[in-house]
């Protein structure tokens, strides 16, 4: 078995201009491998730590060199000589190293980088592709790309107040086909958005950030986008929502359709107006991380109204078993956004997956407000037969390069490869 003889550290950058961490692993057969952690914008309380240098003012105290140095001393000297395949022992290692709840000691940022750069270089040490080696022969499912399409909220400088307006293909027969059909809906609407004189200019993850009054504004210009593209709207093509509700919570109250704060009652309501008038199959985050009653009311007036829109946990679950475990004892959802960098090793992220598989629940595997273009979710994602990538709009090279890596993998899977449904 191959062995693991030396780990660095170095301190690189994600698309926002911040640093961040990427750790390169190298093999005693001469492998090596690397992996760039991502970093999120709007994040939730209960998401593992990242650890920045505060002080460090050369880097506004955003320089990660204090990861950095963990990785290059603690981790390299606790893991040479271990079985590059041993996955579980390497992170459970990594995990009793650091010893926190949250890994605040050595950082998330720092263990994640290892734990992924392991994986990769696992496959490399077989020569087999990575979604192959995480998921094996059985993983040959590409996901639905749920496309960002508009921004509002923290992701944009506009007066809507859902964070994101997305985009997802409902039954397009190859991923390369699921992605034609974004792309005419996303040339469409930058011409309506031209010929209307708004802004066309993209934000963090792609999408676009049109100055626009309400929710509702951004719903039907997207939906005009849809028909000049010549696809019916929640037929070809449906509308999904991420409405990063705790960015819009205060003293138990909402402020989903305006500035004013008022009762989650009336939010509930909202949702329920919205799936009644639009094609809207997937809502994100509609109430705050801790707002357990809400969620789990939603989910009752959805069910006793014979609704089957997709509710997604991604603040509520942070990718963690505990949190998912109690949303699945009080129906509080029905999918989890994945995202690696909540919870902090590769081990945890396949445990939280497999449980919410066994569960019923939808898998949407995704990436961060701050990302780079290392691409291991796009494999993650095939790896895991995820139904659903989250990875931004068709724009900006480090969100493509995840959707460039999945048309190669369908290239490779060939005839063996198939479509999720949801």
């Amino acid at each position: 078995m191959p062995k693991i003889i030396n780990i660095k550290g170095r301190q690189v950058f994600d698309s926002r201009g911040y640093p961040t961490v990427e750790a390169e692993i190298f093999s005693d057969d001469g492998k090596k491998a690397a992996s760039i952690v991502p970093s999120g914008a709007s994040t939730g309380t209960h998401e593992a730590f990242e650890l920045r240098d505060k002080e460090n003012q050369n880097y506004l105290g955003k320089s990660v060199l204090g990861a950095i140095n963990n990785i290059n001393t603690i981790i390299s000297k606790s893991l040479k000589n271990f079985d590059v395949f041993d996955q579980k022992k390497i992170d459970k290692t990594l995990i009793d190293l650091d010893g926190t709840e949250q890994k605040s000691r050595l950082g998330a940022n720092s263990i994640l980088a290892v734990s992924i750069a392991t994986s990769k270089l696992g496959a490399a040490c077989k020569d087999i592709s990575l979604y192959k080696y995480l998921g094996g022969p059985q993983a040959n499912q590409l996901p639905l790309p749920l496309m960002n399409i508009i921004n509002g909220g923290a992701h944009a400088n506009n007066s809507l107040r859902i964070q994101e307006f997305m985009i997802r293909p409902e039954n397009p027969k190859t991923f390369s086909e699921a992605v034609r059909m974004c792309f005419l809906v996303i040339q469409n609407l930058k011409n309506i958005l031209d010929k209307k004189n708004f802004s066309t200019t993209v934000g963090d993850e792609g999408g676009f950030a049109p100055s626009l009054d309400k929710n509702e504004d951004a719903i039907d210009l997207i939906l005009e986008s849809i028909e000049k593209s010549a696809f019916k709207p929640g037929e070809d093509i449906s509308i999904c929502l991420d409405v990063a509700a705790n960015e819009l919570y205060k003293d138990n109250k909402y402020s989903i359709f305006s500035s004013k704060f008022e009762e989650p009652k009336f939010a509930i309501n909202y949702y329920l107006d919205l799936i009644n008038n639009y094609p809207i199959k997937s809502i994100e985050d509609p109430f705050s991380e801790d707002d357990w009653s809400s969620w789990n009311a939603f989910m009752s007036f959805l069910k006793y109204n014979n609704k089957k829109t997709q509710i997604v946990g991604d603040d509520l679950f942070v990718t963690n078993k505990n949190r998912l475990n109690k949303g699945i004892q009080e129906k509080s959802a029905n999918a989890i956004l994945i995202k690696l960098n909540q919870i902090g090793t590769l081990s945890e992220t396949m445990d939280v997956i497999n449980l919410a598989q066994e569960n019923g629940y939808k898998t949407i595997i995704s990436h961060r407000s701050g990302d780079t273009e290392d691409t291991f979710i796009a494999d993650l994602a095939v790896a895991t037969n995820s139904s659903q990538i989250k990875t931004g709009s068709l724009a900006r090279s480090e969100r493509v390069a995840k959707y460039n890596r999945l048309l190669r993998i369908e290239e490779e899977l060939g005839n063996s490869g198939k479509m999720a449904k949801v």
